[in-house]
């Protein structure tokens, strides 16, 4: 017999939670396609205030349309909290404090002058409605390599030591080759040379003007090499093992956390239940069941 999926029939908060915070839903995908186009032009307007010659000609018309965005963003911010089981849980998460910052400093502008700078915050909110691609591999991917960048995180910490040690070193070695004439003023000084020298940025502030100095130089120069490959490596292992580990686009009902295994059943999170399972139907048709899995 031949069947589909299709949701067991929820309450309101979960069909809620469906629309705007998940991407699989006709309702949430329109629902991100115009959160995004919102954010974007939220932020457009802001940029364009920051000109003084546009804010003096549309300052009025700038303000009315980001006193419509606040407005609007505001709605957004209760229906998310009303679309989960939680809504402190929510709230206290990353993107709740983003969608709050995003909407307060427009609310103090009427009783704190200059408040309005915080709303350069919005461009975070982008972050989060990329999954209006509605591409799985992409959100995978996305949190494949943040898995592993954490999952690397004490090999960076060692090696950023080790860089750090070096730098320090160095610089002492060069304050004291060569000293005060060619600009090692101090051991910080000389530090402050290592690490430029290292990153192969080499600002040309301050350089070695003897040999012994040149030659310690470029020993940095092509150690710096080592400084992009080495971590370059790291991640890449680390990404390589986890990604074989694919995940969900599936948002948590009771905090909105995204990220699960395929085959989760509890958010690892805050270890509350996923939404409803999924329970098989038969195709609707006439015939019997044989006929149907023709």
């Amino acid at each position: 017999m031949r069947h589909h999926e299709r949701p067991v029939e929820p309450g309101w908060r979960y069909r809620l939670h469906e629309i705007v915070f998940e991407a699989d839903t006709p309702g949430g995908r329109m629902f991100d396609v115009l959160l995004l186009t919102a954010i974007v032009t939220s932020v457009a307007a802001v940029m364009l205030e920051s000109v003084p010659s546009v804010r003096a000609q549309h300052g009025a018309a700038l303000l009315r349309v980001e006193w419509g965005f606040t407005i609007l963003f505001t709605v957004e911010y209760l229906a998310r909290l009303a679309g989960v089981r939680y809504p402190s849980r929510y709230a206290l998460s990353f993107f709740g404090i983003v969608d709050l910052l995003a909407i307060v400093p427009t609310y103090l502008s009427l009783l704190l002058p200059g408040s309005q700078v915080l709303l350069v915050v919005r461009v975070l909110r982008m972050i989060r409605v990329f999954r209006v691609l509605k591409l799985a591999r992409y959100l995978a991917g996305g949190e494949e390599i943040a898995q592993a960048l954490r999952a690397s995180r004490p090999k960076i910490v060692v090696f950023l030591a080790s860089v750090v040690s070096i730098a320090v070193v160095m610089g002492a070695l060069l304050y004291l080759i060569e000293g005060e004439a060619n600009g090692f003023t101090s051991i910080p000084r000389g530090v402050y040379w290592a690490i430029v020298t290292m990153t192969t940025v080499g600002y040309g502030d301050i350089s070695p003007g003897t040999v012994p100095g040149q030659m310690v130089a470029a020993v940095l120069m092509i150690a710096g090499y080592a400084i992009i490959a080495v971590p370059t490596g790291i991640v890449s292992v680390a990404f390589a093992q986890r990604a074989a580990h694919p995940v969900s686009t599936q948002a948590c009902l009771a905090c909105s956390a995204e990220g699960h295994d395929v085959d989760a059943a509890f958010c690892k999170y805050c270890g509350e239940s996923l939404a409803p399972a999924r329970e098989p139907l038969p195709v609707a048709g006439n015939g019997d069941s044989s006929a149907a899995a023709r």
